[in-house]
């Protein structure tokens, strides 16, 4: 009987554990599908609503981005994915995105003239008004919680109908009044009291709104403060779509796809005056790129920057390897006492953040005040132009960022000089080698040779040193007769950067990009460089 009983528990044992798991595998199975349609749900009401307003690229970047996750997360062949899926989404939304952005800005005349599609444009254009004919003043009356507007006609008050000044209140349509209209009638006597001007201003965009209507019909616009006017719209569109009539001016404007305004044209369709803004993007092909080396006004500065940030970048290398070098050889000599405080106050400059350093170095260079000045000026009678003169400001430059690099050098050379074996500096004593001797023909060869990827990365780092020229001369002395912003210290990088948020025209956005387009091409020529060093070394 017991072994009955045994054997009926056994046999119902695996049926209960296997019920269990599945209910708790169908639980955990509807959590995700509820999550993932969530998930879905709430990104598709994004992207409809980012392609609605004309973000068509964050529209589809959003798209991207969660049908991957999506796709990773509800399929068992990719759920093993999961944890890479955070570092591919980072890399698409942070590094690729952006990258892909701004090279499709480069082909367009993206700029703070031109922000807007065309149908957008068109629209703003179309809200512009004049005014037609004479304007009156006006005054808005208070009745406790209630305003009306009295707007005095020669010697004759027109008032409105008291009323609270909220948006629904006042747009509200009536029998005889449309919404947004509001009629006036003759008064012998104005009643209530004189709204204050604040009260004017407080409410000067429902006031702007309204269309009030004299007893004759005449439809007038707030035009300013204490004014309305009889306006009408600037532009009309014509039976084309596209072409635009100045209603005061009685000119045809049309649409340059060229240039991405709208112009005024002549009988014949030419293009006339000058472009109305605000501007539409569109597509230029190469025109950007064309301007960097044919425009004098951007030809010029380019290549004088160029040259300087490659000459920069060079420089900054070799002078922070050198000291980095000849300081991690003094710091490992045995025969010098208190190594490690030496080494300590050697790397402090490391250590500070960069941003500190530069503003310290800014002070100690001021021309008027500064510490270093002062020194010159009591010992040898000097007092250099450092933030004025070209050369001076470049010659600082390269000091203060030598000062900046040289502890990341020595660092790397102390790590490295202890992998150098003692045998060679006794064979080359033996063969009455000194200790100049030994340094340029053995410690050096050793040092730099699996240093070179990474003095092509420092290399490519001070290429774009945003920071250093930024908080340090931003770009001084400014260069003479350019079409746009240009500093004889300026980077490429820095360069771009002016461009695009400093243009005295205007932000020229799609310029920058292509400027930012080929510093992409020389540093990713640099990076592929430094990958096929290491790779050699590798082997």
């Amino acid at each position: 009987m017991e072994s009955i009983m045994s054997s009926n528990l056994v046999s119902s044992h695996p049926s209960h554990i296997s019920d269990s798991a599945t209910q708790s595998w169908l639980k955990a199975n509807w959590v995700k599908t509820a999550a993932l349609s969530t998930v879905t749900l709430l990104n598709g009401y994004a992207i409809v609503l980012m392609y609605s307003r004309g973000e068509f690229a964050f529209a589809l970047l959003t798209l991207v981005l969660a049908s991957l996750g999506v796709y990773v997360f509800a399929r068992k062949r990719t759920y093993a994915h999961r944890y890479i899926y955070p570092g591919v989404a980072g890399m698409i939304l942070f590094i690729i995105f952006p990258l892909i952005y701004t090279i499709g800005l480069a082909f367009t005349n993206y700029s703070g003239a031109n922000q807007l599609s065309f149908e957008r444009a068109q629209s703003v254009l179309m809200d512009q008004t004049f005014q037609s004919g004479d304007s009156y003043s006006f005054e808005l009356r208070q009745h406790d919680d209630l305003y009306s507007i009295a707007l005095k006609q020669g010697d004759t008050w027109l008032v409105s109908a008291p009323r609270s000044l909220t948006k629904k209140s006042l747009t509200k349509a009536t029998a005889n009044q449309p919404a947004g209209h509001i009629a006036l009638l003759p008064s012998d006597a104005l009643t209530g009291k004189k709204a204050p001007l604040k009260a004017v201003i407080k409410n000067r965009n429902l006031l702007s709104e309204l269309v009030v209507e004299t007893p004759n019909g005449t439809e007038l616009k707030m035009s300013g403060l204490r004014k309305f006017a009889q306006v009408k719209p600037l532009y009309t569109l014509d039976s084309d779509g596209e072409s635009l009539v100045n209603n005061k001016t009685e000119q045809v404007l049309k649409p340059n796809y060229e240039i991405g305004y709208y112009q005024t044209v002549d009988t014949d369709g030419a293009f006339i005056g000058k472009p109305i803004t605000p501007g539409f993007i569109v597509n230029i092909g190469f025109d950007n790129f064309t301007r960097i080396f044919s425009d004098p006004g951007i030809q010029g500065p380019f290549f004088k920057i160029f040259v300087w940030t490659v000459l920069f970048s060079a420089i900054t290398v070799a002078l922070t390897l050198a000291f980095g070098v000849i300081l991690a050889q003094i710091v490992s000599w045995e025969a010098l006492k208190g190594r490690g405080l030496y080494r300590v106050l050697l790397i402090l400059p490391y250590a500070v953040p960069a941003f500190i350093s530069i503003l310290i170095f800014k002070g100690l260079f001021n021309q008027s005040f500064g510490e270093i000045n002062q020194l010159l000026q009591g010992l040898f009678g000097l007092s250099p132009a450092w933030f004025t003169d070209p050369t001076l400001a470049k010659t600082m430059i390269i000091i203060v960022n030598t000062w900046l690099g040289y502890p990341y050098m020595m660092i790397l050379a102390m790590g490295m000089l202890k992998a150098i074996p003692d045998d060679l500096y006794e064979a080359s004593a033996m063969d009455g080698a000194g200790p100049i001797d030994n340094f340029f023909k053995i410690t050096l060869p050793l040092l730099v040779k699996p240093m070179v990827p990474l003095l092509i990365a420092s290399f490519a780092f001070n290429f774009n040193n945003f920071v250093l020229i930024q908080l340090l001369t931003n770009g001084a002395p400014d260069m003479i007769g350019t079409t746009v912003p240009a500093g004889h210290t300026d980077l490429l990088v820095s360069y771009t950067y002016r461009i695009a948020f400093e243009g005295a025209g205007g932000q020229d956005f799609g310029l920058a990009g292509a400027i930012a387009t080929l510093i992409f091409v020389l540093v990713g020529g640099l990076s592929l460089l430094n990958m096929k060093f290491t790779k050699l070394e590798t082997e």
